[in-house]
């Protein structure tokens, strides 16, 4: 598709995210470490993504626009950016979010020195149209024990060996998996030997509504419920930790201002 030999491929499905696209690929454009494609999927808009999305493309040599004739969501556009992809290392980002300036840069350093780490992650501020709200910090270096609560890496700032995460097929384009694309990801990798680090430092910004129930819908954490019961399998989990299976579905079943309140103390607010 291109002749450009860059490190990183930083792979965006993007969907309806006209009014915050510049903001995300300007963050990308103003990165200390410049090696770098973006390749972005465009996932059926119906808004000007696609309008803004060419014009960047156009404009930069490193920047590529693929389509999906329609929408197929996430896990299907992370996949088709990744078999079009040059780099050496997969990099994420969303059309929403904005990276700081030395996200790549310092991501990069970690994989190049430490051959142990197939994906490295980031801390991450949370914050909407009344300023920064919360952050979320992961374990520096998960083990498979730390996979039992939750997701042991943020998705969106994370950065993956191209060789590993082909190594596993990719992203699981499975219904079941919707919206936990990411934990069942990590799952596949650990259970393939895989191992990563938290970089402690927030070097990434995530676009969300601080009283947001919007993500909310039970039928994901039936989904994530899912990835859960076959990821502890892979990591061949004691039976007593299934009990964290059936966790994911009462958190969907918390009514909505106590979940307001686990909301706000996950994510260090005041």
């Amino acid at each position: 598709m291109h002749n450009m030999n860059p490190k990183i491929s930083i792979i965006m499905g993007i969907y309806n995210c006209a009014a915050t696209l510049h903001e995300s690929i300007d963050s990308l454009l103003n990165q200390t470490y410049t090696n770098w494609e973006l390749i972005m999927c465009e996932d059926g808009s119906t808004d000007d993504t696609l309008t803004i999305a060419k014009k960047y493309a156009k404009k930069n040599a490193n920047i590529f626009l693929i389509q999906n004739e329609k929408n197929l969501g996430l896990a299907h556009s992370l996949n088709k950016c990744m078999e079009v992809s040059k780099g050496e290392y997969i990099a994420r980002q969303d059309g929403d979010d904005l990276s700081k300036t030395d996200r790549l840069e310092r991501q990069v350093q970690v994989l190049d020195n430490h051959a142990e780490f197939d994906i490295v992650s980031s801390g991450m501020i949370l914050f909407d149209e009344n300023g920064y709200w919360g952050k979320i910090n992961s374990v520096e270096v998960p083990q498979a024990s730390d996979f039992m609560k939750q997701s042991p890496f943020c998705h969106a700032p994370s950065m993956m060996r191209k060789k590993a995460l082909l190594n596993v097929g990719g992203y699981n384009t499975n219904k079941r998996t919707y919206r936990a694309e990411d934990y069942d990801l990590w799952f596949r990798m650990y259970a393939n030997g895989s191992r990563g680090y938290n970089i402690q430092a927030a070097l990434y910004e995530v676009r969300d509504d601080r009283n947001a129930i919007k993500r909310r819908k039970y039928k994901y954490r039936i989904n994530e419920a899912y990835v859960r019961f076959h990821g502890y399998r892979r990591l061949k989990f004691k039976k007593t930790s299934y009990l964290y299976v059936f966790r994911a579905i009462i958190v969907g079943l918390v009514p909505s201002a106590i979940y307001k309140l686990m909301r706000r103390r996950k994510y260090n607010l005041h």
